[in-house]
């Protein structure tokens, strides 16, 4: 399956509530009720308010005093706005940032439990290392044990080294070390799992600010990129969320896990309306492939319904 196939199918969910409103608008002359049933279905896709009155806006313009044949027009609307709300959403792939930033490049990643960072990391390390990159994973999630174990199954698996402590210790310490081991082996980027937390918990966020800071004395400008990973499936909570933690810990990038488990994609556009922070990654599956980059033409085809070759 070709990457855009992989990302059309991990859309279905959220594609059907948006094109099943968008077919009826197009098969038949508008009227106020398809409207507002489409208005509607952009909601609960969770591209956020502000974003789907904006679509609405251009639409009412577009369809005014059309017929049937010139409702056409929505979907090219809809796509324009869509492509216009993400554009402040693209920035450089991890790949792009590693290759052209110092060496080791640090990668913190940060979010709440069960959003996937660690399996996120993992396909990180997997990805730089099959295009020759040499990646260092550090078991940061002192706070749990299983994490350290999963994290060390990973390494094993993927053959990358991994810096751990024992359950408990201090992470930012672990942090610490694995920036040394990074510097000493000659790595190219250093991947630092840490302890999922709720956003809302001050003395957990402090911690975060301690490992940033741990590592700056260390190695100053690092950690060159706080990696927030999301849940997608979570819709509004999960722009909460990247509020949050980015206040916290100044979050450079995103990545948006388990879009294929939601109807609810349309939480890239609203994040992305209102924090014009870079998506990097998004995740439509499983499999390491379906870990991809984020590229806002192919997403807004794949959820409008568009194909590709």
């Amino acid at each position: 399956m070709g990457w855009f196939q992989r990302l059309s199918e991990g859309l279905t969910k959220t594609r059907s509530v948006v094109r099943g409103s968008l077919d009826r608008l197009l098969g038949r002359s508008a009227d106020p009720a398809l409207i507002e049933e489409f208005e509607a279905a952009l909601i609960s896709s969770d591209l956020g308010v502000r974003v789907a009155d904006r679509i609405m806006d251009r639409l009412k313009s577009a369809l005014e005093g059309s017929d049937a044949s010139q409702s056409l027009r929505v979907r090219e609307e809809l796509k324009k706005t869509l492509l216009a709300t993400l554009h402040g959403a693209k920035g450089d792939s991890l790949e792009d940032l590693i290759v052209k930033g110092p060496k080791p490049y640090v990668i913190l990643a940060v979010g709440v439990n069960g959003v996937g960072k660690t399996t996120t990391l993992a396909k990180i390390a997997q990805r730089l290392s099959g295009k020759g990159l040499v990646p260092l994973l550090v078991a940061a999630d002192t706070f749990r044990a299983a994490a350290i174990d999963q994290l060390e199954v990973w390494a094993g698996r993927l053959g990358v080294e991994i810096v751990r402590h024992r359950h408990g210790a201090d992470p930012a310490a672990v942090a610490f070390d694995g920036l040394a081991a990074a510097r000493s082996r000659k790595a190219d980027v250093v991947l630092i799992d840490t302890a999922g937390r709720l956003h809302t918990k001050s003395n957990l966020m402090d911690e975060l600010k301690k490992i940033g800071r741990v590592l700056g004395q260390e190695y100053p400008g690092a950690p060159h990129e706080v990696l927030l990973v999301l849940d997608a499936t979570l819709g509004q909570n999960a722009l909460s969320q990247a509020r949050e933690f980015h206040q916290a810990v100044r979050v450079t990038g995103l990545a948006l896990t388990k879009l294929d488990g939601t109807a609810r994609g349309g939480i890239v556009v609203a994040i992305a309306d209102e924090l014009r922070l870079p998506v990097r990654l998004i995740g439509v599956g499983e499999a390491s492939e379906d870990l991809q980059d984020f590229q806002p033409e192919a997403f807004v085809d794949a959820l409008v319904g568009e194909t590709q070759a």
